[in-house]
Formats: structure tokens, C-alpha cells, sequence
């Protein structure tokens, strides 16, 4: 009986074995990859490439999107889709934080000394807009003018070229295309070079801008990045080339670049009126906006009680007799408070996977530097908050024989923190503003929505103006509820 349960059990082990076998090499590049989900890095501020579908979804959806989900369910992947800046999508597949980027981006030698690329999947010509009557037909005519170009962009190399030949071509460079258009709209440059898919969405809805297509520039083709000696780069070049042969490649340009989608949510009175202000122009767009508020509070909120929890103890460090914390407490403010809030931003959230190999999210890259930073800062009012408690309280809980530890906490802390409130009610309202940097790393809170709304629609004031609104509002808020427990605090002393 015990043979008989022995070779039952034997076989069933063995079928399981045989079963993990077939389905791993029903799959061998998830099996080499090590995992079922692809995660694409793209910067969804350039449509008809990659945008918010801020009208229905809140998903990224585009050209790329779609080439993005054939060639992950021709693979057998799941694919998840994050966002970044234009000039933060190489560092995040350099730290091994994605698997592939997809953002119109074309190979230059630049950009091949520290990432791989597939094969051309689509072409396109840069363009010069600039305002209506302007007539810059040749590249040889932005002698003596100011241009804009996305930082990092295809556009830029090719503008620093033609600078060579061109003298006196003063370069602008700028984080994203709708700021270099809201740039030539406010007269600050001459003219921008934009991709002719793009930039005739931002001529359509603009009737006050023109562009004028210029001869394409080596390598201007958009293509797939990966890190390097990635084993996606053959699998991903396959399955573009079956998508151009299929004639797939070709609807889908078709169906982005003909329909100029984001014009056609736009009526004529829109375009007509585009230069006023017009809030119904993105009536529609409005509950995307919203949508970053819970996000923004969140975030504030837990870096705020985590930065006084931290302030607190490098406080209390700073006053203690031990001399070597009281060094490193100090040191650690002089760096915190002497370096850019932004540049610590960027550091936690790009070197943290490569230092430590944790793939920290933007959310937890952002919540972790804003808790450092602010911690540095609150430690010197809370600091001098307990300071200026009367000597006297501590003289007479040391005469009580109560210990130290109980005193500072039950004595010292609540009466510092009692006399700080406005100062720490200040940072709160500082690190709510604040917020809108996490943006750059791929958050969306309230301005990022903006942001997005604007690049979506081809405008920036009203989206701009909006999110200014909700800020002002939270602001007002949290400065009226800081008083009421202000007033509170005052009655019960």
C-alpha cells in the first residue's frame, strides 16, 4: 500500500514538473526575461505619439501606445505603461527602472553610446513654427533668431547642426514642446523646431502660428530604445518588421496622424477664440485635473508627519551633549538646506535602484527627499522652539527627579510645538507647493494634470490658471484650519 502511494505520489510530481517544463518554454523570451510584465518609459506630452486621454480613460494612449500593446501581446506580455519627463527617459532605462522607452525617440551617436535601438519603425520631418507671415521656409533664415527645442529631443542635435552652418542661431532649449509654443505665443522666441506630426496640431488650434517643413536630418526616424545588450532588442525588431510588412505600421499612422485626433475635439468657435480666455475649452478636462488633488494632499501629508517625526530627532540631536551627534546632526542640515531640492529629488529617485537595487517608485522617491529635506528644515525651528520654553520648567522636573526623556516629551516638546505652530504651519504650506516638482519624475498631481490638459489641447493658460485655483484653495484652507487650532491652543493655556 505504501509502494503504491509512493509511485502515485511520484507521478504527480513528475507531471508537475513536465507541466512548469511545457509552460516555461511555451514562453522562452518570459523565461530569459525573468518575468510575464514589460514595463515602456514614455513622456506623454506629445501627441498624437504619447498623451492622457484626459476627456475619457485618464489613460496614455497614442502611436506609440498602440505599437507598444501589438508588440507585447505578439511576445506574450503584459505591458505596463509609466511616464517622465523627455530628458529623464534614458536615465530611468539606464538605471534599469524600465525595459524600453517609446517617446518619438530617434537614435543619435549620443544616445547609442548608452542605450541600444530597434529598427526605424517610422519617419518624420522637423518643422519651423513660428507666428503667422514670419515666411521661415529654410533653415538658413533663423540667422539672428531665438529657437526652441525639447530638451533632449532629435530637434535639438539637429538645431545645434544647422547652428554650425548658420551663425548667429541663438538656442532655447525647453522641457516640453507646448512650452516652446506657449514661448512663441508670448514672443520670448522667434521660432521653434517641432516634428510636422506634432507641430500641425499646434498650427491647427493656433491660428496665429504657421510651419514650414525643413530637409530631415540624419537618424530622424523614431525608434525603440533599450538598455544595453537588452535580449528584447531582436524579438521587438521582428515584430516591427512583420507590422510593416502586415501593412499594421501603416494603419496605424493612418489613424493617428490623418484623424489629428486632438483637433477634432476642438470646435471652430475654439479655434477661433484660441487667443482669449476660454475655460470651456477644457470643461471637459476638468475632473482629470482633480484627480491629482487626492494625490497632492496624500503626499503632503505623509511627508509632513514623517519631516516632523525626522526634524524632531535631529532636533534633539543638536542639543544633546554628545558632540559627535551634534556634528553629524548639523552636517546633515548644512547639506540638506545648502543643495537643491530638485537635484536631491533626482538623485533618490534615479540612483536609489543603482546604488541599492530597490526600484523605489516616484511617489516613494518623492515622499522619502521631501521627508529628508524638510526634516532638515523643521529641525532648526524645533530647536529653537524648545529652547525658548522657560529654563525654569526643566529646573523644576529635574528637581521633581522626573527623567529627562519624560520631561522632553511631556513637558518641553508639546510647549515648543505649541509656540512653532505658524512656522511649521509655513512649511506645510511650503511643501504643498512643492509638491508640483515631483511632477518631474512622473507623478501626476494637481500641476502635472495641468500640464498634460495643455499639451493635450494645444493651450496653456486656462489648465494653468485652474491648477493655480486649486492650490490657492488648499492653501486658504490649510492657513484657516492652522488658525482655528491656533485659537484653540491659546484657550486652553
Amino acid at each position: 500500500m505504501k509502494k503504491r502511494k509512493k509511485s502515485i505520489f511520484n507521478i504527480l510530481l513528475a507531471a508537475t514538473l513536465a507541466i512548469s517544463i511545457i509552460l516555461s518554454q511555451s514562453n522562452p523570451l518570459q523565461a530569459l526575461v525573468g518575468k510575464d510584465t514589460l514595463t515602456m518609459i514614455t513622456s506623454p506630452d506629445y501627441p498624437p505619439y504619447e498623451y492622457y486621454d484626459t476627456e475619457g480613460s485618464g489613460n496614455i494612449i497614442g502611436f506609440d501606445i498602440d505599437i507598444a500593446n501589438y508588440i507585447a501581446k505578439e511576445l506574450k506580455f503584459k505591458l505596463n505603461v509609466i511616464e517622465s519627463d523627455f530628458n529623464g527617459l534614458i536615465p530611468a532605462l539606464a538605471t534599469n527602472r524600465v525595459d524600453f522607452v517609446m517617446a518619438g525617440m530617434s537614435p543619435t551617436p549620443e544616445r547609442l553610446k548608452n542605450v541600444d535601438f530597434s529598427i526605424i519603425y517610422y519617419t518624420a520631418q522637423d518643422t519651423i513654427v513660428a507666428p503667422k507671415g514670419s515666411n521661415l521656409l529654410k533653415a538658413q533664415q533663423l540667422s539672428g533668431k531665438i529657437v526652441g527645442v525639447q530638451l533632449g529631443s532629435i530637434q535639438e542635435k539637429n538645431l545645434k547642426e544647422i547652428a554650425k552652418k548658420v551663425t548667429g542661431i541663438q538656442l532655447k532649449q525647453l522641457n516640453r514642446v507646448p512650452e516652446a509654443i506657449q514661448e512663441l505665443k508670448s514672443k520670448r522666441i522667434d521660432a521653434a523646431i517641432i516634428e510636422n506630426n506634432v507641430a500641425s496640431g499646434f498650427a491647427g488650434s493656433n491660428p496665429d502660428l504657421e510651419f514650414n517643413a525643413i530637409p530631415s536630418q540624419e537618424n530622424s526616424g523614431s525608434a525603440i530604445a533599450f538598455a544595453k545588450n537588452s535580449p528584447l532588442v531582436a524579438p521587438f525588431n521582428q515584430v516591427l518588421q512583420k507590422m510593416k510588412d502586415n501593412g499594421t505600421l501603416k494603419q496605424l499612422a493612418t489613424k493617428w496622424f490623418s484623424q489629428k485626433t486632438n483637433i477634432a475635439n476642438l470646435s471652430s468657435t475654439e479655434i477661433k477664440t484660441g487667443l482669449n480666455l476660454d475655460f470651456s475649452r477644457i470643461s471637459r478636462d476638468i475632473p482629470f485635473i482633480l484627480r491629482g488633488i487626492p494625490l497632492t494632499l496624500l503626499f503632503t501629508i505623509i511627508s509632513v508627519f514623517l519631516g516632523l517625526i525626522w526634524g524632531t530627532v535631529l532636533s534633539l540631536l543638536k542639543i544633546s551633549d554628545i558632540k559627535p551627534l551634534q556634528s553629524l546632526a548639523n552636517a546633515y542640515t548644512s547639506v540638506f538646506r545648502g543643495t537643491p531640492l530638485l537635484l536631491q529629488l533626482a538623485l533618490v529617485y534615479y540612483a536609489t535602484p543603482q546604488l541599492t537595487g530597490y526600484n523605489i517608485s516616484a511617489l516613494q522617491a518623492g515622499v522619502l527627499t521631501f521627508t529628508l529635506n524638510s526634516g532638515a528644515y523643521m529641525s532648526e525651528t524645533i530647536r529653537g522652539g524648545i529652547q525658548a520654553v522657560d529654563k525654569g520648567q526643566s529646573e523644576a522636573s529635574i528637581s521633581m527627579g522626573i527623567p529627562k526623556w519624560l520631561m522632553m516629551k511631556d513637558i518641553i516638546l508639546p510647549q515648543a510645538l505649541k509656540n512653532i505652530l505658524p512656522a511649521l504651519v509655513n512649511e506645510t504650506i511650503g511643501l504643498l507647493k512643492d509638491s508640483a516638482l515631483v511632477s518631474t519624475i512622473g507623478v501626476v498631481e494637481i500641476l502635472r494634470s495641468a500640464q498634460i490638459v495643455g499639451a493635450n489641447k494645444y493651450i496653456y493658460f486656462e489648465p494653468l490658471l485652474f491648477a493655480g485655483l486649486i492650490y490657492y484653495i488648499l492653501v486658504m484652507g490649510l492657513t484657516q484650519s492652522a488658525f482655528i487650532l491656533e485659537k484653540r491652543l491659546r484657550r486652553s493655556e
